[in-house]
């Protein structure tokens, strides 16, 4: 199983990326998809996440307007959608995979992340 993520770099405040996370060597149709974050000094947190079939999502009330969660099961692939970028939003970004029935759980799969950092 491997779970590729991509499209950090160095944004302005106030600006837009965009990640993705490529998966392989799974079902990534019967898998929650998530994103989570690591500031440095600081515990990892959730994100958001987005569920299979009618994809579902949720999203953490730090990025709630700003940043959206999208998946293309065809292609294997998730997207992290942000807008507005804070310096606060500064980390580390990873995206997991869960087989559970909760985006809260425990993620069984993780990509290596990709970094985002805004400046002022």
């Amino acid at each position: 199983v491997q779970l590729q993520a991509s499209g950090g770099g160095l944004v302005q405040a106030g600006g837009s990326l965009r990640l993705s996370c490529a998966a392989s060597g799974l079902p990534f149709g019967v898998y929650i998809m998530g994103w989570f974050r690591q500031a440095p000094g600081k515990e990892r947190e959730f994100v958001a996440a987005i569920t299979w079939g009618a994809g579902s999502t949720y999203t953490a009330n730090s990025v709630k307007g700003r940043f959206t969660i999208s998946r293309d099961n065809a292609k294997n692939t998730v997207s992290l959608q942000m807008n507005s970028l804070k310096l606060e939003d500064t980390a580390v970004y990873y995206c997991a995979a869960s087989p559970r029935a909760t985006p809260f759980g425990k993620y069984d799969y993780w990509g290596q992340g990709t970094l985002v950092t805004v400046s002022s």
